[in-house]
């Protein structure tokens, strides 16, 4: 344990950094170890990492000080952000900077930022084909972590800037699951029409990112993009109705209906997937398939993920 390299995960208790935290702890031969980063050390989930064999920080990433205090001593680090705690791309932001800012001056060797793309780079401010979001977002829980890519290179840390995608827990958490229409049929419900959506089981982040730090000096100031599958939401639709053994259709709405849902973040989200139908080659050509294999040969397809979660996925009844 003690000639392990460290690799400090923030965000260790959720989706992306557990995901990697359980990588790197189930490979009994990894040259790295974990020191998870978490809000409440006490928590089920930092319990279980440690069981694994983690070293649990708790940690304020609000707190420069704490923060540096935290990745001391390590190889490398895992930063990701959570927008949908706080709403706010502002607290992104400074989040992104603190976390730049303490791993130049810690010496860290290798960081992945889990980055999206800053869409005002296709969508300008002033373009009225999508509404502009708190004054100068298009979509913010986007933008903000593309802008943070700037803290990163301007302070010369060694970094893989990682774009991710849809995850598909986002059918059993978010809300995004089957339900039932006026017609009495199930049916997923999508601003996409008949585009491809870059989406993976938010494990598989995890288990990418564990693959860019396994070879460090081939991706270090490479932006790289994974993703599970590219598909349709008649697609995902097909492979539910398989999975389930009852029909579930892909009820297509406009980016504009979607937005008017009501649920925190709905204009957001109908941004967002607004931005995938309308530049779909932009963000399929960014993941590659194969490149997520590569990283991770575990890599699960849609059909696999929805055998092993079909449980959880509520059908609404």
């Amino acid at each position: 344990m003690a000639d392990k390299k460290i690799i400090a995960v923030t965000g260790a208790t959720g989706a992306q950094g557990g995901g990697l935290a359980r990588a790197i702890l189930n490979d009994p031969n990894s040259e790295f170890t974990v020191r998870a980063f978490t809000r409440n050390r006490s928590s089920e989930k930092a319990l279980e990492l440690e069981k694994l064999g983690a070293e649990i920080f708790e940690v304020n990433i609000d707190d420069p000080e704490n923060l540096k205090k935290g990745l001391d001593g390590c190889y490398g680090a895992y930063f990701v952000t959570f927008f949908w705690e706080h709403f706010s791309p502002e607290k992104e932001l400074k989040e992104a900077e603190t976390m730049a800012n303490a791993a130049k001056k810690t010496g860290l060797k290798h960081v992945i930022w889990s980055t999206l793309e800053d869409t005002r780079n296709w969508i300008p401010l002033n373009d009225d084909r999508m509404p502009t979001l708190m004054d100068k977002y298009k979509v913010p829980h986007f933008d903000a972590k593309g802008e943070s890519n700037k803290f990163f290179t301007e302070a010369g840390v060694p970094t893989t800037f990682l774009l991710t995608s849809f995850y598909w827990e986002n059918f059993i958490y978010f809300g995004m699951g089957p339900k039932k229409g006026k017609d009495g049929k199930l049916g997923i419900t999508l601003p996409i029409g008949n585009k491809k959506l870059c989406s993976m089981a938010s494990e598989d982040i995890g288990k990418c990112a564990y693959g860019i730090f396994k070879n460090s000096n081939e991706y270090i100031g490479k932006t790289v993009g994974i993703c599970g599958e590219q598909l349709t939401g008649a697609e995902m639709a097909s492979e539910m109705s398989d999975v389930f053994g009852e029909e579930i259709i892909y009820n297509e709405v406009t980016p504009e209906a979607y937005r008017q849902f009501g649920f925190p973040g709905a204009d957001d989200l109908g941004n967002m997937f607004q931005f995938n139908r309308d530049f779909e080659q932009v963000c399929c050509e960014s993941r590659n398939i194969d490149f997520s294999k590569k990283l991770n040969p575990e890599l699960k397809s849609f059909k696999s993920w929805l055998v092993e979660h079909k449980k959880q996925i509520p059908l609404d009844q």
